[in-house]
């Protein structure tokens, strides 16, 4: 190594202009509104730029500004969309006022069938959504984990989501009518 070589290998333009302006990515995010999640949106930016070669860029500042705020928005949505989900679902599966809080044999035993047959109906959906509405639904496990854990995009989970609630409306459709 030349005397005059930097202790560590050079950072892409795009990378060193990050370092530079860590700061002012979390300050324009939270003035954007991200709060909390701003520190997480830069380490989502760093992570974007990190793995991928965009190529020489005119404007590394505003491509990072811009990035981040993409990004941002990205959240947003998937954060509303997750709300949308969840407020359906809830609909969609609240119980009538009145119940009595102990079911009978009879209701325990329909319900246990009625499990058995949504459970069958996931796995005829397929493995990787079948465990995603699992982890999800049931173990209660956030999309993002969800994601991380089966090396997965988040907008995959978010599909395969969709793909069972569509798969349980039409089911619950078919089930009311009968």
């Amino acid at each position: 190594m030349p005397p005059d070589a930097p202790p560590f290998p050079s950072r892409s333009g795009l990378e060193a202009t990050f370092l530079e302006n860590r700061d002012k990515l979390l300050q324009f995010l939270r003035a954007r509104g991200a709060g909390d999640a701003a520190e997480d949106l830069v380490q989502e930016v760093w992570l974007k730029i990190s793995r991928s070669t965009p190529g020489p860029v005119a404007s590394p500042l505003s491509y990072l500004f811009r990035t981040a705020d993409l990004l941002m928005i990205d959240r947003y949505r998937a954060s509303r969309q997750a709300g949308t989900r969840e407020r359906d679902w809830n609909e969609a599966h609240a119980d009538a006022a009145g119940t009595s809080p102990e079911p009978s044999a009879e209701r325990r035993l329909s319900a246990a069938q009625e499990a058995g047959r949504v459970l069958s109906l996931l796995d005829s959906l397929g493995p990787r959504v079948s465990t995603i509405f699992r982890r999800h639904r049931i173990d209660g496990m956030a999309q993002k984990q969800i994601a991380a854990e089966l090396s997965i995009s988040l907008s995959t989970v978010e599909s395969d989501l969709r793909v069972a609630y569509r798969a349980l409306a039409q089911w619950k459709e078919r089930n009311d009518e009968g």
